[in-house]
């Protein structure tokens, strides 16, 4: 099961360098001139587990396999991508693809790293950046719109009930509001699933701010929180220039050594990860043993059955039950037999929903 975040933003401001970081390794070029990236990148990203780990000590178990995030790193938009400056036709389709956006802005001044606006203004950014992305979206809807329309009189009753949906949407990007902006209703969630449109997908945006101001933030990035806030999209402060230091360190000790000399609690990518993590609406559940102990993603609100499908399909055809025992059970009783012999083990049936951190045994026949 993947779900892709994809790293949008203007050229020079910091794209590329938190790619690196995130994947700790330079499968991204870095330079000081747009378009240095210019085929996508593509990371596989673990997301930070500190409960995996505790239960992995728990269990007792010889390797701990965290869950993942695959991280696109798309070109740097400029303004007229969507009549396809800067190669943006190219990098439009490979955002259409992703299943949500990290969208970085530049909230720092350094006269050796050009801006390709003229200077730092984050929020002028964004709106340049969603301003393509909605017209490119609007032309979009109105092809949509054509051929629903040829379909419509010829009787094709689900283009008739689809139309009303895009007419809503067109309405949006007309007025210059996103297609997120748009309320669905539940029958309308199928038909929105098949839209391409970049606008409809949730936002995360990362404000990229010198390295004296990676804990708290600055001006600039108070403006983006702001907007974020009144977006109910996910914000997260970083320094890209932190992270790609903690990210050429290779031992544990000496990143943490490194993030006490600057009075860091923890690298800001890993609040980018659960940031993406907590976009795409997903929840881990947890699964641990002598041999091994893993996290694995499901979209939030699957069953019992669903979470036994994305380990084996076998699990989910031959489904009995899944013992489950709460996260916060498992941690303070000190794992699976003291959860059980207290009564904190519990029996549940295919239609049970998991939440985040369950920890589970299926039981299945086949």
């Amino acid at each position: 099961m993947g779900f892709k975040c994809g790293i949008v933003g203007l050229p020079n401001v910091g794209k590329s360098t938190l790619f690196n970081a995130l994947t700790s390794a330079a499968q991204a070029a870095v330079a000081n001139y747009p378009f240095c990236t210019i085929e996508p990148n593509v990371g596989r990203v673990p997301v930070p587990d500190e409960d995996l780990e505790a239960i992995a000590k728990l269990a007792k178990s010889a390797t701990v396999v965290p869950t993942f995030l695959e991280v696109v790193d798309i070109a740097g938009l400029v303004r007229g991508a969507s009549k396809g400056e800067g190669l943006g036709n190219r990098f439009l389709a490979t955002i259409r693809e992703v299943d949500a956006i990290i969208h970085v802005v530049r909230c720092f001044e350094d006269e050796l790293v050009t801006h390709v606006e003229g200077g730092v203004d984050p929020i002028r950014d964004i709106e340049l950046i969603e301003t393509e992305l909605m017209i490119a979206d609007l032309e979009s809807v109105e092809r949509q719109l054509d051929a629903l329309a040829k379909k419509a009189r010829g009787g094709d009753k689900d283009a008739k009930a689809t139309i009303g949906l895009y007419e809503r949407i067109k309405v949006a990007l007309d007025a210059g509001k996103p297609a997120r902006t748009v309320t669905l209703h539940e029958s309308a969630l199928p038909e929105a699933q098949f839209l391409p449109l970049m606008t409809a997908k949730p936002v995360l945006y990362v404000a990229n701010v010198e390295e004296a101001s990676a804990e708290s933030g600055n001006a600039q990035s108070a403006r983006v929180a702001e907007r974020a806030r009144q977006e109910g999209a996910e914000f997260v402060v970083i320094s890209a220039a932190i992270e790609a230091e903690i990210a050429a360190l290779a031992e544990p000790a000496e990143k943490r050594e490194f993030l006490d000399g600057l009075g860091l609690k923890e690298p800001g990518l890993n609040r980018v990860i659960r940031a993406g993590y907590r976009l795409l609406g997903l929840v881990r559940f947890l699964t641990a043993g002598p041999k091994e102990a893993r996290a694995w993603t499901i979209p939030k609100g699957a069953t019992a059955r669903e979470a036994a499908g994305a380990i084996h399909t076998d699990f989910a055809k031959g489904f009995i039950c899944a013992e489950t025992i709460a996260l916060a059970d498992y941690l303070s009783l000190g794992g699976e037999q003291p959860a059980k012999e207290k009564g904190r083990m519990r029996q549940e049936g295919r239609d049970y929903i998991v939440q985040d951190g369950d920890v589970l045994l299926f039981r299945f026949n086949v």
